[in-house]
């Protein structure tokens, strides 16, 4: 039988100066605080919240086992949600605890099963996020494989001719960052995916970190042509922080190995013997918070009602205001290329000089929230550009125009030398 299809398209909206004023008070967070930090973990609704403390009381009540089994439903309503937010079918979604663990569920699944070995290259980009490249440098160790990052263009963004040209047949993974986690940039994974569509006939799978872009850009699986896709819950999905989710393509599935097998993603036929489950089900793992996969499933269902075209639109234009702001503040370089950018804004003030520690610091004194991000979260393009750090602020559809303007007056008395009282 054919698994089910994509989830029914929802409407997307406009999201009017009312509806952001109703999406601020279903967020107990917005109250007095302009929270601008995220790509680190997004405020969720109450309504999220109010679903993860309901299915808790219900496990007080008639135990975790049996409270789970309540909530199967909501589960695969929450599955099938994140399915179509992405363009893939449900079967081809596992729900994860985070970005990484889905990572680790699918790249040492691939390296299990033979798909790196001795000689073997790993194509990645300049933003590589460093729990990837660390599993990426330990294979390498283990079977002889080599990682080799493909040259970025000016901006950063990886430049997919040079990409193409390397593509011979020693490479079998090509391992790519959609938004990296210290810049706003956007990594062209769609031309990649063109690129990589030859190489895939020959057994090179294509890998994208989807970790900082799902739930605030449109992300399609087909249209990026990717096999592997890891998404996080806790940063622009507004889900709570242990979630995530894992994409992997119907024809991958079958060829993967991944490690930490349990009973629920193999069977032990004998007792020297185990098979591993069919399709999706081999990745998936028993144990879990199952509040935190319902506060997902809520998350999943606003996400949807808004659009994501909609979130993209709120959150490119308050993320472009803000650039501008700081471009006019004396001292201040914004730091996330020209080509295309996201919802991740991020800058020094007087080249580094003044500490980003101090940045956040004065901006916590007056109720703004935001955060830096270091070299050794993204050592390749970090380097490449000469930074250990940069001050880091993610607007997210919920944050005003007022908010911004808070944090551009706490980054121009930082950078004049003084502090706004």
């Amino acid at each position: 039988m054919e698994p089910p299809g994509r989830r029914e398209e929802v409407t997307a909206l406009v999201l009017t100066a009312r509806d952001v004023e109703a999406l601020r008070a279903a967020t107990p967070g917005c109250h007095g605080r302009a929270y601008l930090n995220n790509a680190g973990a997004a405020l969720p609704t109450q309504a999220t919240v109010d679903a993860v403390i309901a299915h808790l009381r219900l496990e007080a009540e008639i135990g975790g086992y049996l409270a789970a089994t309540e909530a199967e439903d909501v589960l695969t309503g929450g599955r099938a949600d994140g399915a179509a937010l992405v363009g893939a079918h449900p079967d081809e979604i596992v729900l994860t605890t985070s970005d990484t663990a889905g990572w680790i569920k699918a790249f040492w699944g691939f390296v299990l099963a033979g798909g790196l070995r001795r000689g073997d290259r790993v194509l990645v980009d300049q933003l590589s996020y460093s729990s990837h490249y660390l599993a990426l440098l330990q294979a390498g160790r283990l079977v002889g494989s080599e990682v080799v990052a493909a040259p970025a263009g000016g901006d950063g963004a990886v430049d997919v001719e040079a990409l193409a040209a390397m593509l011979d047949d020693r490479v079998r993974l090509v391992a790519m960052t959609h938004v990296g986690t210290n810049c706003g940039l956007v990594n062209p994974v769609v031309e990649v995916g063109q690129a990589v569509r030859e190489a895939r006939a020959r057994g090179t799978a294509y890998f994208v970190d989807a970790c900082q872009s799902v739930g605030q850009l449109p992300f399609d699986v087909d249209a990026v042509g990717c096999d592997v896709a890891t998404m996080t819950g806790r940063k622009f999905l507004r889900a709570p922080r242990g979630t995530g989710m894992l994409y992997v393509r119907r024809e991958l599935q079958g060829r993967l190995d991944p490690p930490g097998i349990d009973a629920t993603s193999a069977d032990w036929i004998d007792g020297d013997r185990y098979e591993p489950r069919v399709g999706s089900d081999r990745l998936e793992e028993f144990e879990a918070s199952i509040a935190a996969r319902v506060g997902l499933a809520n998350a999943l269902v606003e996400a949807r009602a808004l659009g994501i075209e909609a979130i993209h639109d709120r959150t490119a234009a308050l993320a472009e205001r803000l650039r501008r702001g700081l471009l006019e503040i004396d001292g201040v370089t914004v730091e996330d290329g020209e080509a295309e950018r996201s919802a991740i804004v991020t800058f020094r003030v007087h080249g580094g000089r003044v500490d980003a520690s101090t940045v956040i610091g004065a901006a916590a004194g007056a109720d703004i929230t935001i955060n830096s991000s270091t070299a050794p979260w993204a050592r390749l393009d970090m380097t490449r550009r000469h930074l250990d750090e940069v001050v880091r602020a993610s607007p997210h559809y919920y944050n005003t125009n007022d908010e911004l303007d808070r944090l551009l007056g706490v980054v121009a008395a930082v950078s004049s030398g003084t502090r706004r009282t």
